[in-house]
């Protein structure tokens, strides 16, 4: 009776061990939509390098190639990886991807905090933006009270410039965003509600130029803890 006891429990032991092992393989696995594509895999920074463009721009030669090779050595210091998500502490370089993209629909969930700062760079451009919407953030001086997602970096009075609502979440809980680049027209929903419609992104680099065919993603940070995940990408037709 003893032997036969021992064993039911050895078998019930194993069993549940064995489910254990199925759950933890299974709850990392990305759920990609159909027809898009995985550009952060959940568990590394594969695919991303550190990059901010306008601490080279009026660099050159073995300056330039300095400056770019610091960010790229001290990404990893300000990104990281935790349970699923794509973390950076309010510091470094911003996450660029090896890839560049041109036509595309975008998906992304983010999460930040308080007085923080960030936005979505389309072709290397700035950007999609992302900010502290509050009166206490500092900046609705700036339009921060009209919401994130509006191309912040347009001209002033330009469509686009600002949301058309105000569809932010609370701190703590996380925004969806989905983005349409078609040439240099951008659409952006921000939890569903659209924000962006249709307008032009202008060149910031050089306003008398229509956006370049191609570039990376990249997410900007500076002041403030923000989290990324489900980062999916769907390359368009050129027609």
């Amino acid at each position: 009776m003893t032997t036969l006891w021992k064993s039911c429990v050895r078998a019930l032991v194993l069993a549940v061990l064995a489910v254990a092992c199925v759950d933890r393989s299974d709850a990392g696995e990305l759920k990609v939509p159909e027809g898009y594509t995985a550009i952060f895999d959940g568990k590394t920074l594969n695919g991303w390098y550190g990059l901010n463009p306008h601490n080279v721009t009026k660099l050159e030669g073995e300056k330039k190639e300095a400056a770019l090779k610091a960010m790229r050595d001290e990404f990893a210091k300000h990104w990281t990886v935790e349970n699923g998500e794509l973390v950076n502490d309010g510091h470094g370089a911003y996450a660029t991807t090896d890839k560049d993209y041109g036509d595309i629909e975008m998906l992304i969930e983010y999460k930040t905090v308080a007085a923080a700062d960030s936005g979505i760079y389309l072709r290397g451009t700035p950007q999609v933006q992302i900010w502290d919407t509050t009166e206490a953030g500092g900046k609705w001086n700036i339009g921060a009270d009209k919401g994130s997602g509006g191309l912040f970096n347009n001209s002033p009075g330009k469509p686009g410039q600002h949301p058309l609502v105000h569809a932010d979440k609370p701190f703590g809980e996380w925004n969806t965003m989905k983005i349409k680049q078609v040439g240099d027209k951008t659409w952006v929903w921000l939890n569903d509600k659209l924000v962006v419609d249709g307008a032009v992104m202008e060149n910031y680099w050089d306003r008398s130029q229509t956006l370049p065919a191609k570039g990376p993603i990249m997410l900007q940070t500076h002041g403030g803890e923000i989290r990324w995940r489900n980062i999916f990408v769907k390359e368009l037709a050129a027609e």
